[in-house]
């Protein structure tokens, strides 16, 4: 029975691992502040053109 269970409980993580790689995250990426400034100060000059 342990050893029963033992297998059935790395297979089933297995697949919860596979299925976690199949369904993305609807999280924005980051942006650093850096690079937010950068395009604010782009979007800035285009904008004043």
């Amino acid at each position: 029975m342990n050893r029963k269970k033992k297998i059935f409980t790395k297979l089933k993580a297995k697949d919860k691992r596979a299925n976690a790689k199949l369904h993305k995250s609807n999280k924005p990426a980051y942006i650093s502040k850096a690079e937010r400034e950068k395009l604010e100060q782009q979007e800035n000059t285009a904008s004043q053109e």
